[in-house]
């Protein structure tokens, strides 16, 4: 083993132990991982660095898995490099990471050059949110289950909420982040690829087509922010200086390198709807920020009151059920059911309580694996059903670029603070 390859080894052997419970970690599985790895630095914006990839890569039986981890203006380049070296063959797979594109002309830039040297069904859009086990249960919570099958329609649900919160600030990537802001970093992909297996039809089987095809469905079904819509439906701001975890923080103008009139969102926060059979009238709210008061990311199904309420007045506003999808801190399930206040002087009063399905409670003894783990082991399987596909990025860019060109000749309203925009801040419907 080489003196680079041996830092190289060191410095993943660390995170490896981080991440890996005590009583999960195996000295010699480890040691058979490390002793597997190779090491290879070369300059991947020349042609002639890649033959050692080529030279690395002779004889090997296993399929060839890039993952290009670098900025998306650069993945046509590294492709068609890969390809003349000849480091390619025919099953060799790509796995790129969002955001693709800054909007959708750039998006098909991107994709037209990846596409050149890679087949769709060897093209792996990554987006680590659709690995997370909670939303693999989305799959079988809907389609196996007929006590939600049956009430999964615009009769049922009055509305449901997505909400992705995140305490930290821009962490120094104030160059990328002021570019994208936060409608292109987050609500893009995560939030549509959520809202996407929340309202898709059934698909007619598990195959990663048949899924996609669904959520290609909801994206052209998404109404367009036009008219009074776009000043209605739709708030945007920044953070500013305050506190989190009790230190000081900046706000986003006062960040290092800040561009004091930046005019970029840390927050945005919209109400939507899919304009179809199923959910005729049925307002989506997203919402999605930094330097929230806390890290959150969660689907709240909101189903409709019984047309009929006999108990008391006063309790009319929590008598409905919700359905509750945890993605983190901690993965989990929760339906909200309403049931009898338990004593001789409730009579029927009411009490909201969850039925509750915590992943690590439930599963004491399985690992609950990390996305990143997933959607790998799927990419070495040559399976794309968790990947997004081309035309789901593109229509999801149409939807956001209509969007941005409203804001740019709307007049912006100027700073919302943190403490008014927090994550439970959105109006109820």
């Amino acid at each position: 083993m080489s003196t680079t390859l041996r830092h190289f080894a060191k410095w993943l052997t660390t995170p490896c132990k981080k991440r890996l419970k005590s009583n999960e970690q195996d000295k010699q599985s480890l040691e058979r991982f490390l002793a597997r790895l190779d090491y290879l630095k070369l300059d991947f914006s020349s042609v002639e660095g890649y033959d050692a990839i080529r030279q690395w890569r002779k004889g090997s039986p296993r399929p060839m898995v890039v993952y290009l981890s670098v900025g998306a203006s650069i993945y046509g380049d590294i492709c068609r490099h890969l390809q003349a070296s000849k480091s390619l063959d025919d099953e060799a797979r790509v796995v790129v990471e969002k955001p693709i594109g800054y909007d959708l002309h750039s998006s098909i830039e991107i994709n037209d050059a990846i596409g050149q040297v890679f087949p769709e069904s060897r093209i792996y859009r990554i987006d680590h949110y659709l690995g997370k086990e909670t939303v693999q249960n989305l799959i079988a919570l809907r389609f196996a289950n007929p006590l939600f099958g049956t009430q999964w329609n615009q009769n049922n649900i009055s509305h449901v909420e997505i909400t992705v919160a995140e305490k930290v600030g821009i962490e120094g990537r104030w160059g990328y982040f002021d570019q994208a802001g936060q409608l292109r970093d987050m609500v893009q992909n995560h939030l549509l690829q959520l809202l996407c297996l929340i309202a898709m039809d059934p698909p007619s089987n598990l195959d990663a087509d048949a899924i996609r095809d669904e959520k290609v469905k909801v994206l052209k079904a998404l109404k367009p922010f036009v008219g009074e819509a776009l000043g209605r439906d739709v708030v945007r701001g920044q953070y500013i200086a305050g506190t989190s975890d009790g230190q000081s923080v900046p706000g986003y103008l006062e960040e290092e390198g800040a561009n004091t009139q930046s005019q970029t969102e840390t927050f945005v926060a919209m109400k939507t709807e899919v304009a179809n059979w199923r959910w005729a009238g049925v307002p989506f709210y997203l919402r999605t920020g930094k330097r929230m008061p806390e890290k959150l990311s969660q689907i709240v199904i909101h189903f409709r009151q019984q047309p009929h309420y006999i108990f008391d007045p006063d309790q009319r506003g929590i008598a409905s059920n919700k359905l509750i999808i945890r993605l983190q801190p901690e993965e989990g399930i929760a339906l909200q059911v309403l049931t009898k206040d338990s004593g001789l002087d409730k009579g029927m009063r009411l009490r909201p309580g969850p039925l509750h399905l915590d992943f690590n409670s439930a599963f004491p003894k399985s690992r609950i694996p990390d996305a990143y783990e997933r959607l790998l082991l799927e990419v070495m399987k040559g399976q794309q059903y968790l990947f997004v596909r081309r035309d789901e990025i593109e229509h999801a860019w149409r939807w956001c670029d209509q969007l941005i060109d409203g804001w740019k000749n709307a007049t912006p309203r100027r700073v919302v603070t943190r403490q008014a925009l927090g994550a439970r801040s959105l109006p109820s419907p």
